[in-house]
């Protein structure tokens, strides 16, 4: 029997949609809205919380249980998106990002990276209103 797989989606449209629901809660009342309240104890929270589905998700996809992996990807996403709305990116620029990358040797690509678009070195923090490295 064929694996069964989820029918195509259009998830540049479900990712730009929901980014604009958590764009639009960062105003709202963190006592009456979950990603309001990110925002509030941002960005710890939300790194916080990010670490806690990439774990959960690990353990999913150890776990095997399709079911399983999808929701805690699902929420892994999520998660990746308040951080990219409070670090003023989207999921537009994730996306340019991959498609930069297709086509690419994933060796080559990383080896290819200039010093500055390589992840901050210790101590070197990020401006989230400029989303680049400190100066």
């Amino acid at each position: 029997m064929a694996e069964q797989r989820a029918p195509a989606a259009a998830g540049n449209d479900t990712l730009a949609r929901l980014a604009e629901v958590i764009e639009s809660r960062r105003s709202a009342d963190p006592d009456r809205s979950y990603v309001a309240r990110l925002f509030a104890r941002a960005p710890d929270a939300i790194l916080k919380k990010i670490g806690e589905e990439a774990t959960e998700t690990v353990m999913a996809a150890k776990d095997g249980v399709r079911e399983r992996i999808v929701a805690e990807t699902a929420d892994l996403w999520f998660h990746s998106l308040v951080m990219l709305a409070h670090y003023r990116l989207g999921p537009a620029d994730v996306l340019a990002e991959l498609e930069r990358r297709e086509g690419l040797s994933g060796l080559a690509e990383k080896a290819a990276r200039p010093a500055q678009a390589r992840d901050p070195g210790p101590g070197e923090l990020i401006d989230p209103l400029k989303a680049s490295p400190l100066e």
